[in-house]
């Protein structure tokens, strides 16, 4: 596979700390550790992406005079084939 080396600074107080990290994660390698640090911070930003969706859609809910256990409750319909009323 094709590799580009990149820079990036790490402040002198993080040095001690990234070794400790590339040791135990890339087993001494820099490149290896961040290769293992992606799909963990891929799935960080998953998950905050989510939290946000939920609390938007929540806001909308409630703005449409839903609570929490009567949307859940549409929900389970929908998905036992009952379907979702009209709206």
């Amino acid at each position: 596979m094709p590799t580009s080396t990149v820079g990036f600074a790490v402040a002198d107080e993080d040095q001690e700390r990234l070794a400790r990290l590339v040791e135990f994660f890339g087993g001494g390698n820099r490149s290896a550790y961040l290769r293992a640090t992606l799909p963990v911070m891929e799935s960080l930003a998953r998950a905050e992406r989510l939290r946000e969706l939920q609390a938007r859609n929540a806001e909308r809910a409630a703005a449409a005079g839903q609570d929490y256990e009567s949307l859940l409750s549409e929900i389970r319909r929908a998905y036992k084939g009952g379907g979702m009323q009209n709206r």
